[in-house]
């Protein structure tokens, strides 16, 4: 039972990460990727090359994402 609540609060939080992330970056992307069709990490990568031409918003969320996401 524990295991399924702790499951759950994982999958909710990593939900709420990528909406903050939606929220905070989707300008970005549409101003500096546009061109770039989606699929296969595209828009990714879009904004990996550009990231120093983010907004401090989109920056700071992707931080904040890339700070809780589990080490491999």
């Amino acid at each position: 039972m524990l295991i399924a609540a702790v499951a759950a609060a994982s999958a909710s939080s990593a939900q709420a990460q990528r909406q903050q992330i939606r929220q905070a970056c989707t300008a970005d992307m549409r101003a500096l990727c546009s061109g770039i069709m989606p699929g296969s990490g595209r828009i990714k990568q879009c904004m990996i090359d550009k990231f120093d031409r983010l907004s401090e918003g989109c920056k700071s969320a992707l931080k904040a994402a890339q700070a809780q996401s589990p080490k491999q």
